[in-house]
């Protein structure tokens, strides 16, 4: 199969940037990237508008583990297991779950594990934009068949059916007119939303969802100790950590995996959210 334009593009890049770095430090970067290990962190978050039928929902959140050359499938694996111990009531993965290549890096062994994961109110993905470099329909296509449910443009009910907790994911888009086009097309009004970028919670908050959680900026991989909204991620202002408007949320995951073999004080992360209804704190 052909690559398209944005393979290439993001191929050479990973030549330019990641290997030839590598190399220049004759190897040291990228020993201490792949030997730093990936933090579980675990977050209460309080929502007002967060239906009282899912206080203390335990949300078990995963983005960007980038398998590849940076992210070898034992690393991804062993810190999914180490969060599918926490046993939390939903898995929500926002994304980026390889780099480059969707063939040969470990991809069908991450998501199976993700897929079986237990997790009464289910398993959700939405693709990143890493994830469409390579052949975004085929990640999709094995992902349903490990036991994550995909989420283009769906919203879905969990929980009591009487009293469901409403699960919705967009797909993939860098621009915020782009993401404000998905947003306004979900079918209902979801007190969760999935996201890769996180410039979906300019329509999420207009269009009152309680929660929306992202991923995709790797909290710039390098911030100023203690300050993790102060990094190198330049083009997002919505960058790390929790986020507030009009009564609505988005917390922003800095994920497991990086694009450049380099984190300072900012460590990788998957995350165990739990969602309370509540005054913001």
């Amino acid at each position: 199969m052909a690559r398209s334009n944005l393979f290439l593009r993001a191929k050479i890049r990973h030549i330019v940037l990641t290997r030839t770095a590598d190399r220049l430090t004759l190897g040291m970067l990228g020993r201490r990237h792949r030997a730093q290990p990936i933090e579980v962190r675990t977050v209460e978050l309080c929502i007002p508008q967060w239906p009282q039928a899912y206080d203390g929902v335990r949300i078990a959140h995963l983005t960007d583990f980038h398998l590849g050359e940076l992210m070898h499938v034992g690393q991804a694996l062993d810190a999914v297991e180490r969060v599918a111990c926490l046993k939390p009531d939903m898995v929500a993965c926002t994304g980026d779950v390889v780099d480059l290549d969707l063939h040969g890096m470990g991809a069908e062994d991450l998501l199976s594990a993700m897929g079986s994961m237990e997790a009464p109110l289910g398993r959700f993905l939405v693709l990143g934009n890493h994830d469409h470099l390579d052949d975004g329909h085929m990640l999709a296509a094995m992902a349903s068949m490990r036991g994550l449910q995909v989420l283009h443009g769906a919203v879905v009910p969990v929980g009591d059916a009487s009293d469901p907790l409403l699960v919705g994911g967009v797909d993939w888009a860098s621009t915020v007119r782009a993401l404000d086009q998905r947003v306004a097309e979900l079918p209902q009004t979801p007190h969760l939303l999935l996201a890769h970028n996180p410039k979906a919670f300019h329509a999420a908050a207009r269009r009152d969802i309680p929660l929306t959680l992202s991923g995709h900026t790797h909290g710039g991989q390098v911030a100023w100790k203690g300050k993790p909204r102060a990094n190198v991620s330049f083009a997002h202002r919505l960058s790390a950590g929790l986020y507030q408007r009009n009564g609505c949320s988005l917390f922003v995951s800095v994920g497991a995996g990086a694009w450049f073999p380099l984190r300072v004080h900012c460590a990788p992360e998957v995350l165990v959210i739990t969602v309370r209804r509540g005054a913001v704190q």
